[in-house]
């Protein structure tokens, strides 16, 4: 990676996994031996540029701290909020306090444990070529696009040319970052993305196409899905 400022990872683990299921959250659920998170954070460490990675938890969390994860000294906890902006918005504090308004920040979901090293290093690539004011992971929507209703009945067939899936890590200046989601939120706009924040003020972030791969953990499918993706990148890298 070619950026001259330094380079930190916000990781938004603090969700209870509502919508998978579980009794247990995603992120502790076991995946090719280990749990979600420390696949997750296995991928990232891999960087050597990126100086420390937050991990945001959830107050009630008492399963990370007996992770070897844990112990690792490049990963700091803090405790996130009620909404995944509310918990990046906690992980760019703490780091306001210990970097620089221009060092530059990769948010991660906790629930993208293929997320390949070579993409997190082209976005940053492209970013700084680019002189972008950031940049996300994304990959062009491939298949044909439905407008739906309230009922659920096709409104309209959208052009699928310039439409693309968003995905993470996505990548910002750590001040304009921050800026950006205290903006959204003091106006009530939970955003669902970094980008979407940075969008609001006018900004228009660099597309970088990643992997397929680089899927989230949504549902319980999804498991199964993710563990045959590591284990065929496990072949490709042997």
């Amino acid at each position: 990676m070619t950026t001259s400022n330094r380079i930190w990872c916000v990781v938004p683990a603090a969700g209870v996994g509502k919508r998978f299921g579980s009794a247990l959250p995603k992120q502790y659920l076991q995946l090719n031996g280990k749990t979600v998170v420390e696949n997750t954070l296995d991928r990232l460490l891999t960087l050597a540029e990126i100086v420390q990675v937050v991990v945001v938890i959830s107050a009630e969390d008492r399963h990370f701290k007996g992770l070897p994860a844990a112990k690792n000294p490049r990963i700091k906890t803090v405790v996130g909020g009620d909404e995944r902006c509310h918990s990046v918005q906690n992980g760019l504090r703490y780091l306001s306090g210990i970097g620089d308004e221009r060092d530059w920040v990769l948010v991660h979901d906790v629930a993208r444990p293929c997320v390949r090293a070579d993409d997190v290093r082209k976005l940053v690539q492209q970013v700084d070529q680019f002189d972008a004011v950031g940049g996300i992971l994304a990959n062009p929507v491939r298949d044909t696009m439905k407008r739906a209703n309230r009922i659920n009945q096709i409104e309209a067939t959208v052009d699928r040319n310039q439409l693309w899936h968003a995905l993470t890590p996505q990548l910002f200046r750590l001040g304009t970052l921050r800026s950006a989601i205290d903006s959204a939120l003091t106006d009530g706009v939970l955003v669902t993305d970094e980008s979407a924040a940075m969008e609001r003020l006018g900004h228009q972030p660099l597309l970088v196409e990643g992997h397929y791969d680089n899927i989230k953990i949504t549902h319980p499918q999804d498991l199964t899905l993710t563990e045959l993706y590591i284990q065929q990148q496990l072949i490709q890298q042997s």
